[in-house]
């Protein structure tokens, strides 16, 4: 059962679509736990998502459904009982071979409080793309568990054409409009294409998939006030979050074991008392 009553988590939810403006991107800031849940949202992120490989790393897994369904709603419950800005959460691909198993999918972690769901387009368990009508189904039940709810949620269907680069390059976008056009037309409310980085391509992505297009950060993606001319609506942060925050960690056992100093452990850090008032709000 959901940690937020009815009423809360629709207003969430409306908050949530409202932010999807194209040429007016948000950033979803993606955290793995509460703590970095928190973090983010009083740093001023108005909405929170949740990163699959952050989240599976934090449980000692790899990415890809390594984690089971009811430990993400748990995390999903424990975050959602204390967060005050909507959480979407990456379903991967669905926990599940069937359309059926990405309802039941949905219908829980919408259950367990959350707001969005970011469902993707590679066969569970492998790096293979779904067959595109087979995939389209699969947005089509999570649709459907979100209406089954009665929660207007966000179904952010992603595409890996071009994480994955399948094909040749210069087929990449055509490929993945006819995979996202598909994905609106099966229920998907926003589309996710992580790896597109080139201006051109982004601007023919944001004009023609029919949807709110959704980027993933990167060191070559333009900035955001490029991203907001070129059509952009959002943008996630992915595993980046965590992958910096593990690298200050090795960074401060760097400096302990070389010159044996605290600078990187004491400087502007949060600090004991400020992490406990964080964390105790639930």
């Amino acid at each position: 059962m959901s940690s937020l009553p009815g009423r809360r988590q629709g207003k969430r939810a409306e908050r949530f679509r409202a932010l999807h403006r194209p040429g007016t991107p948000f950033v979803l800031g993606n955290a793995w736990d509460v703590a970095s849940a928190l973090v983010l949202e009083e740093a001023g992120f108005e909405a929170v998502g949740t990163s699959s490989a952050g989240l599976a790393a934090s449980l000692g897994r790899v990415d890809a459904e390594a984690v089971a369904l009811d430990e993400l709603v748990q995390v999903v419950e424990r975050i959602t009982r204390v967060l005050q800005v909507p959480l979407s959460v990456d379903v991967e691909s669905g926990f599940g071979p069937r359309p059926e198993d990405v309802a039941v999918c949905v219908q829980r972690v919408l259950g367990a409080g959350a707001v969005g769901v970011n469902l993707e387009d590679v066969r569970p368990g492998s790096a293979e793309l779904l067959p595109l009508e087979e995939a389209a189904e699969r947005v089509a039940a999570a649709r459907g568990a979100a209406e089954a709810a009665g929660i207007a949620a966000v179904i952010n269907a992603r595409t890996d054409v071009f994480w994955r680069k399948v094909g040749p390059e210069e087929g990449r976008v055509s490929e993945a409009l006819k995979r996202l056009r598909a994905y609106v037309q099966a229920g998907a409310d926003a589309v996710f294409v992580p790896g597109a980085q080139r201006g051109s391509d982004i601007a023919q992505l944001a004009a023609q998939a029919g949807a709110p297009l959704n980027l993933l950060a990167s060191r070559d993606l333009p900035p955001l006030a490029e991203l907001a001319r070129l059509g952009v609506a959002r943008l996630s942060l992915g595993s980046a979050p965590m992958r910096a925050a593990l690298t200050t960690l090795r960074r401060i056992a760097e400096e302990l074991r070389g010159p044996g100093t605290y600078r990187l452990l004491t400087e502007d850090v949060l600090s004991y008392a400020e992490l406990q008032s964080l964390v105790g709000r639930g």
